[in-house]
């Protein structure tokens, strides 16, 4: 069985021939496509030295925020298959940055909890993170970055 892998690709910035894209400029998906490369691409530079990806930064927080999380509901809350969330939850484990332990309501279920090491991290992530949502938010007025979040969040719900 194949197992679930976390892909860190780094995307193209623009090159000197990008402007005219031609009727594509009227396709939606594609502007979400070339924002997200945009977004990621920064972010995957901003995170490089802390060897973390985008998900699995987000597991570290979610843990965070909810300590005995179990796996199950890490993978709904972040819209994800069981196999890749045990593989993301596999490699931090595996970094020491959370630990698996068993549930006092259901011995099926196995908790989530940081260790020390995985709240310094997180610590560091989310200054990182900070950095990295004032480069995106510069880009737009503080109502415009509330209407983006509400036309995005139209897309996911």
């Amino acid at each position: 069985m194949a197992r679930a892998k976390e892909a860190l690709t780094i995307t193209t910035p623009p090159g000197e021939d990008a402007g005219d894209i031609g009727e594509i400029r009227d396709i939606v998906g594609f502007h979400l496509r070339l924002a997200h490369g945009a977004v990621y691409r920064h972010f995957t530079e901003s995170f490089a030295e802390l060897n973390l990806t985008q998900k699995q930064v987000s597991v570290l927080w979610l843990v965070d925020d909810h300590p005995g999380i179990a796996q199950t509901g890490l993978s709904q809350r972040m819209r994800m298959d069981r196999a890749t969330t045990m593989a993301i939850v596999n490699r931090l484990e595996a970094r020491a940055l959370l630990e698996r332990g068993k549930s006092s309501t259901d011995g099926r279920k196995q908790t989530l909890h940081l260790t020390d090491e995985g709240r310094h991290m997180l610590a560091v992530a989310k200054e990182a993170i900070r950095a990295h949502e004032e480069w995106l938010k510069s880009r737009y007025t503080p109502r415009e970055v509330t209407l983006l979040i509400e036309l995005l969040t139209r897309l996911h719900q």
